[in-house]
């Protein structure tokens, strides 16, 4: 008698109920609809981080061979950097992303678009560094996946980027205090830099 008994409590705790699995699932399933899309977005924001790092780098080592050619003055523009980059093809008719609260930007002949191999874009004005002081700059953007998202906002836009004349590289976040250049002069914007970039 006794070992019927325990024969049958040892056979009720053997597994689980249906109920319990299907329980166990529908957690499982939460978990993954909030946790997955997260990795995803936190993956995109590394890759476009790294993309304009690259970018950053082209045209920090193009400065630095128009620098040491002895070629770098206040009237140097992005345009004249580009000889000295590693890239693809130009492009006069892409539409891309502009940055932050900025619809497109559209290449044309006056301000064409670099296209690297990593498939991101760099476009920039036909303006100069305006003089040589430290606080002389010339921008360019950087939008990473070389597309048009459609939208003013979001995680595919550009980032807008600031090189002064001394070599320094900075986000519009964080640009010095009476930045200018030969066309205009400009204030930092921090709501201007995409979620995912950072130094």
């Amino acid at each position: 008698m006794y070992k019927k008994l325990c024969n049958r409590t040892l056979a009720s705790n053997a597994g689980f109920t249906l109920a319990e699995l299907l329980i166990s699932l529908l957690i499982l399933g939460e978990i993954a609809t909030f946790s997955i899309p997260k990795i995803i977005y936190a993956q995109q924001n590394s890759q476009y981080n790294a993309i304009a790092k690259e970018g950053i780098g082209t045209v920090m080592g193009a400065y630095q061979k128009v620098q040491l050619a002895g070629n770098l003055s206040g009237s140097t523009t992005i345009g004249d950097l580009t000889p000295y980059m590693n890239y693809i093809s130009t492009s006069t008719s892409l539409v891309v992303d502009d940055i932050q609260t900025n619809g497109s930007f559209a290449c044309s002949s006056t301000y064409p678009c670099i296209i690297f191999h990593n498939g991101s874009t760099l476009h920039y004005s036909g303006a100069s560094f305006g003089g040589t002081s430290t606080t002389n700059a010339n921008w360019f953007h950087i939008d990473p996946n070389g597309a048009y998202s459609g939208t003013t906002n979001g995680p595919d836009k550009a980032v807008g980027l600031f090189l002064y004349y001394n070599g320094r590289i900075t986000d519009e976040g964080n640009i010095l205090t009476g930045t200018t250049n030969s066309s205009s002069s400009y204030t930092a914007n921090s709501t201007k830099v995409p979620p995912w970039f950072s130094w």
